[in-house]
Order: C-alpha cells, then structure tokens, then sequence
C-alpha cells in the first residue's frame, strides 16, 4: 500500500523527525473545505470582519496600511515611477513612519546606496496589498486613494479591512515572492495550514516544527541536497502571518554559528479573533490511514507524502467537533 511505501522510505522518516502532522486529524470532508479560500458558501474558515481599532493597530499591516492611506491624502498623491513603484522622496519619508516586526532598517540598507520601494520590504508590502485591494489607485503618475480607501479612516469601517487585506495575501497573492521562488508555490493549502496553526502554535515552536506540523508535502520537497521546506514555510506562510499580527517571533543564536538563528513562533491573541474554523475531526487510526491515501490521491502525490496524526494533540484543545 501507498502508506506502507512512503513510511519505509529512509528520506521521509529522517525529514519527520517523529513529528506527526496535524491536518491528519482532520475528516476528509473538512479536509476539502479547508483547501477552499473563504466564502459565504465555504464556510470552513472564517474572517472576522468587525475587528475593534485597538486590535486594527495590533496588526503591521493594518497599521502601515492606514498609515499610507492618509499620506496619499493629506499630500494629493504620493508620486510614482515608471514602474509604478513608489518615488525615492516618497520611500525616505516612509521610512521615517513605517514600524515593522522583526525588522532592522539600518540592516537591510547597509548595502544600498539608494532605497527604491522594492528595498524597503514593508512599504513594498503594504503598498502592493492596497492596490490589490483598491484601497490605492495609480492616477496620472500618482498613487492616490479610492473611495474605499477614503473611507477605511473611518472606525465604523476599518473592522472589515484586515480580513480584505488577509484574504487576498494568502488566497489570492503569490507569497512564493517573499522566498525568492524556493519550491515553487509550496506550501499551498493555506486553509490547511491555518487550521493546523491553530492548534499547534498555542505555545513556541521552531519554524522546522511548524513545517512538519502544518504543511502537505509534495514530491518537490526532497529534491534538494538540503532542506528547503522550513526556508519556504517561513517566507510564505510564518513571515506573513507576523506581518498582520498573528503570530509572535523570538529568534536564538545557533551554537557556534557567527550569523544563524532559529526562528520560533507561537500565536498571537489576533489569531484566534481573525480567524475561525468549522471543522470535524477525527481520531480513529483507520480514518487516519484513509484520509492519508486521499490526500496523497489529491495531491497528486505518490510515496511522498506524510502520513501520521500530530502527537502534540490531545482530546479537548482543538475548538472543533471530533467525531
């Protein structure tokens, strides 16, 4: 059997490390409908709409965002260039009032001798996702604000305008961007990981933790000659969740190591009240093995994919129904 392959294979085991996946708890039906983005019709994730303007400045993104919006308004436009970037001027001045996590400005401009939008990652950042959002427009050289964007300084609207940034960074933007293309779109299945976040990010963990926790492996994963998977899951998925404010981040010096770090996170409270999750799990050892061959089916995954429950879980933390 395709279970019996994939746990012989020396190469899986020694990337699992006895870590068990948590999506494996998942009914298969819940499984489906996490790998759908949110709707009114998949109702398996939710995004919180009605956030206060207190847990709105509790959030990078959010806050930066509001931050742009009322540039583009009190100066008539923030000048572009060609590109469509954001000019120099308007950059030096950004950098003076953009905060940002786990973030060393002196750092990262070390090397340039000029800062173009694309060097100043958190203003690239928030500048792409107002314009996805149209909360920004480009308009005879210009970046100005919409309607909408007008009308997110109000506080009666900025509680729905996390989730509009939330949903179009992780269901509709290619965040493989922020890992330089390593493994291609991997990790995919954000619902998936999500959920999985959950429920096993209530305390720290590594990012190498998280990855075999959270993440459907593909085949592409043990093409390398090192491990690439906890690179991809941070650049993707962990980086950005701390950019909105989901998750919190400590880092520690590696033994003998001048500039490594790990990197752990754990949730943070703006976790739990963006998002929800209807679910069902469950934790019969059959259903785990058949939900492993499905999803290696839909994965189009053959004798590399995982196939094992999340031993950090026990019966009671996670907020969902268990069958």
């Amino acid at each position: 059997m395709v279970a019996e392959d994939f746990l012989q294979d020396p190469q899986v085991r020694q990337w699992l490390d006895g870590v068990e996946p948590a999506w494996m708890l998942l009914t298969f039906e819940s499984l489906r409908a996490l790998r759908h983005k949110p709707s009114a019709i998949q109702t398996a994730i939710r995004v919180a709409n009605d956030l206060s303007v207190g847990e709105i400045a509790g959030s990078p993104v959010a806050r930066n965002t509001l931050i742009l919006l009322r540039q583009a308004i009190e100066r008539g436009g923030l000048p572009l260039t060609a590109t469509g970037n954001l000019s120099r001027a308007v950059v030096s001045e950004m950098c003076k009032l953009i905060e940002w996590p786990d973030y060393d400005q002196a750092d990262a401009f070390r090397f340039n001798k000029v800062i173009n939008e694309p060097d100043f990652l958190p203003l690239h950042v928030v500048r792409q996702l107002a314009q996805a959002a149209t909360l920004v427009r480009a308009q005879r050289g210009k970046l100005v604000a919409t309607p909408l964007g007008k009308s997110m300084l109000s506080d009666a609207r900025q509680g729905s305008m996390l989730a509009i940034l939330f949903h179009l960074a992780f269901w509709h933007m290619d965040l493989g961007y922020f890992g330089r293309g390593l493994l291609g779109s991997w990790p995919a299945d954000a619902g998936v990981v999500l959920w999985s976040l959950s429920i096993c990010a209530n305390d720290w963990q590594s990012a190498e933790k998280l990855t075999r926790l959270c993440t459907i492996p593909e085949p592409a994963m043990f093409s390398g000659t090192w491990d690439r998977t906890p690179y991809a899951t941070e650049a993707r998925i962990l980086r950005p969740l701390l950019w909105f404010g989901l998750l919190e981040c400590r880092s520690e010096k590696m033994p003998d190591s001048r500039f490594g770090e790990h990197h752990f996170y754990r949730k943070a409270k703006l976790f739990d009240r963006l998002l929800a999750f209807d679910v069902r799990v469950d934790f019969s050892e059959g259903a785990r093995h058949d939900r492993f061959i499905s999803v290696c089916r839909l994965s189009g995954t053959t004798t590399t994919a995982i196939a094992c429950t999340c031993g950090l879980i026990r019966r009671g933390t996670a907020c969902v129904e268990a069958d």
